[in-house]
């Protein structure tokens, strides 16, 4: 046990110490990003090259299969640096995943060019048809993120079955395949690039595809095991993370300078309400995500036992990221508001913060609806669903 803990240790350090080495082009794309609605091509080869668009790749394909909290560490680091990049990064690292599942005729596919590929996926649902030999996918899906960048993409489709419940699956097909529709104009995660795309009558073989419901990895280790929503739930829960204390960075930074008010010269470091605010916020912050942190490695260490993730504890995992979105969106939006006039300025941080953890706080993942569920699990209810 204390070889694996020392192997997850060295694997968490090297990823931090890869982020740290691209930090000055992700900060520098950060700006950039906002003007053309998706990541810089500089900010996206970084992420690539040190790996990190492959912290949920089996280890057997070439990619790091980072644990579920390793994998926080790294969201969390990228998104405080710049929001759109961690944002990227996660949802790079989510379509990915997927490839613990597809079969080895498709693995051989994607990885015909000699590394690592990119990729982009959704989770809400399109149709598709059933056809000899595979599937016909005509629709149109929305929050593509990344998708600019991606040389493959993941589409969930819900499948018609004789009467009996559609079958869920998650189809994968090359990009070139796909129709970007430029339509990202948004208040927030302006850089993230999550345009509309449509498939227009494609084929995708029947190997390209797997069950969505019941998820059987193929290849991978414990962490492939964890089931859906939680085993992607937590890219959020890192994002949030990031961003809630850049937020709080910013501010506190902020605060040496900025005065507010008619009479006086007093800073707003000066005085005693922001103090306050300041501490608690602190305190909301660290007590959200040492819940989130806490929960996923109990999560982990469940997994690494052989013991599965039931419905209750999928909910309570989502929850819980939706507890630290929440928890965020309002530490930035009120740090936002001590900024003042200033920070109302598109090339301070801190518009953006409140702007990327507003429009992040819509996902489906950050729903209310989720404590909803958490609730009635706690009241002893037994038709639960992880995914309302």
């Amino acid at each position: 046990m204390n070889a694996a803990i020392d192997e997850r240790t060295r694997q968490r350090e090297t990823l931090l110490a890869s982020v740290e080495r691209i930090k000055p082009v992700l900060e520098a794309g950060g700006a950039e990003s906002e003007t053309l609605r998706t990541l810089p091509a500089d900010a996206v080869a970084a992420l690539r090259d040190e790996g990190l668009f492959a912290l949920k790749v089996p280890a057997v394909l070439g990619g790091t299969e980072a644990d579920p909290v390793t994998q926080m560490h790294v969201y969390e680091a990228v998104a405080r640096i710049d929001p759109a990049a961690g944002w990227t990064c996660f949802i790079g690292c989510g379509a990915m995943v997927m490839t613990a599942y597809l079969s080895d005729a498709c693995i051989e596919r994607m990885w015909a060019g000699g590394r690592i590929p990119t990729a982009a996926a959704v989770v809400m649902p399109g149709r598709a048809t059933r056809e000899a030999g595979g599937y016909r996918i005509d629709g149109r899906w929305s929050w593509g993120s990344g998708i600019n960048h991606a040389e493959w993409v993941g589409v969930h489709v819900l499948v018609e079955n004789d009467g009996a419940p559609p079958d869920s699956l998650l189809a994968m097909l090359p990009a070139a395949h796909v129709e970007i529709l430029d339509n990202w104009h948004v208040a927030g995660l302006k850089g993230t690039g999550s345009y509309d795309f449509a498939i227009r009558d494609r084929f995708v073989p029947e190997s390209h595809a797997f069950d969505l419901r019941a998820m059987r990895p193929l290849r991978g280790g414990p962490s492939f095991r964890m089931g859906i929503p939680a085993l992607i739930a937590n890219e959020f829960g890192g994002f949030a993370a990031g961003v809630g204390r850049r937020a709080l960075d910013e501010i506190t930074q902020q605060a040496l300078l900025k005065s507010r008010g008619y009479a006086g010269k007093a800073t707003l470091a000066d005085r005693p309400t922001f103090h306050c605010w300041l501490g608690e916020a602190d305190f909301r912050l660290r007590a959200a995500r040492t819940l989130l942190f806490d929960a996923y490695e109990q999560a982990w260490q469940r997994l690494c036992a052989g013991v599965s993730i039931g419905a209750a504890e999928q909910i309570e995992l989502r929850a819980i990221v939706a507890h630290m979105v929440r928890v965020a969106t309002q530490v930035a939006s009120e740090a936002y508001r001590y900024g003042g006039g200033g920070a109302a300025r598109l090339d301070n941080m801190l518009q953006r913060c409140a702007r990327d953890l507003e429009v992040a706080s819509v996902h489906l993942f950050a729903s209310d609806a989720i404590f909803e569920q958490h609730g009635r699990s706690l009241l002893g209810a037994t038709d639960l669903n992880p995914m309302v």
